[in-house]
């Protein structure tokens, strides 16, 4: 049975930003044995209150667990803007479009989202930042901006996020290793490579079974 990986994450989700070197190391080391799904959790999504000061603090003690664990760059300047709304509706439909376009780029689109919010503080809830980084990244930004705005990317978008609670994938990053129609968790949350790594060359060489 064909075996393949599942990677539930959101663009502007902190652990999964700190996760980001390890699926490039997942993808480097074992990506041509499984391919990688890249699908969009959707950590706050319909959020309509600016963050106020108890939140940011919350924010900014996961963002400091996070660089201490991965060693991931932080501005953490984000935390000096007024009024920002945590909605991540936005920046995953951004992923999705990517992938609509360009499958295979959704793996590295999804780490140039995550450096554009955590290492260089710009508003991935606008438009037309994200059209932007789209741009930079090598797409097409009439394109991009079309796809974006395409009823299918957001069905597309809303299927990520059914799939994501109907496979319990409600935390970020989940790892799922799927064979045939079972899927099972590697991970749920951040875990180093140096762990990872032979837990999963354990099932691809059919060694292990994941529980």
């Amino acid at each position: 049975m064909t075996k393949q990986f599942l990677y539930f994450a959101d663009p502007m989700c902190s652990w999964c930003w700190g996760f980001s070197p390890v699926m490039e190391a997942l993808a480097a080391q074992v990506g041509d044995r499984a391919p990688i799904q890249v699908l969009m959790g959707g950590l706050y999504l319909g959020v309509t209150e600016p963050m106020d000061e108890e939140r940011k603090a919350q924010v900014r003690h996961h963002w400091e667990r996070v660089r201490e664990a991965s060693g991931q760059p932080f501005d953490f300047a984000f935390f000096d803007r007024p009024g920002f709304v945590y909605d991540t509706e936005k920046a995953c439909r951004a992923l999705v479009t990517a992938r609509r376009i360009n499958p295979p780029a959704a793996l590295p689109f999804l780490r140039r989202l995550h450096r554009a919010f955590y290492a260089e503080n710009r508003d991935l809830t606008r438009t037309d930042v994200l059209v932007a980084v789209a741009h930079e990244f090598g797409f097409a930004p009439e394109l991009f901006e079309e796809a974006f705005d395409d009823p299918e990317t957001l069905e597309a978008t809303e299927w990520d996020f059914n799939t994501a609670r109907k496979l319990g994938a409600t935390a970020y990053p989940t790892l799922l290793a799927q064979e045939g129609s079972k899927a099972a968790a590697i991970t749920i949350g951040y875990q180093p490579w140096s762990q990872l790594e032979p837990v999963v060359t354990a099932w691809l060489d059919g060694q292990a079974a994941i529980q």
